[in-house]
């Protein structure tokens, strides 16, 4: 990994499950999470995802990219536009900094009305370690030889 490297994006259809499964795996019972006339009522056009969602997809999208040995070190993201039942968040991000196995990623989630996240993840990659496998040669056993031993005819 290299400063500059760009993730392959990471496309995301933003469904009504998605957003309740979201918001009751995160205990966020606000009803503008879950209760579409609710959410009307609040001034919204539908139930939007929440923040603690966005904050769980854009840790897959960077542990997908880096692997099972990624750690997380820092997320820091800022939520722009909301995420409505319908419509897809496409999530993209560019290595800004690398310090050895720790990377530094830029990290925007778009959607149909504009950027719903961007931020930074701070991401430690740690470097696998070589065990050298022991090699087992088979040391040659000696076949005692008997005299004459293949040598005999066979009489027809």
């Amino acid at each position: 990994m290299k400063s500059g490297d760009e993730l392959p994006p990471l496309t995301i259809p933003i469904t009504r499950t998605l957003i309740v499964a979201g918001a009751i795996a995160s205990r966020d019972y606000q009803d503008v999470h879950h209760d579409a006339e609710l959410a009307r009522e609040k001034g919204s056009p539908d139930i939007f995802m929440n923040i603690l969602t966005t904050n769980g997809l854009v840790g897959r999208y960077i542990t997908d990219h880096f692997g099972p040995s990624a750690v997380l070190r820092r997320v820091a993201i800022r939520l722009g536009a909301p995420n409505y039942p319908g419509d897809t968040m496409t999530l993209t991000g560019t290595v800004t900094e690398v310090e050895g196995d720790t990377a530094q990623v830029r990290v925007v989630g778009a959607n149909g009305i504009g950027h719903h996240v961007t931020g930074t993840v701070t991401v430690t990659v740690p470097v696998p370690v070589t065990v050298p496998v022991p090699v087992t040669v088979p040391v040659p056993v000696p076949v005692p030889v008997t005299e004459g031993a293949g040598t005999e005819e066979t009489g027809s």
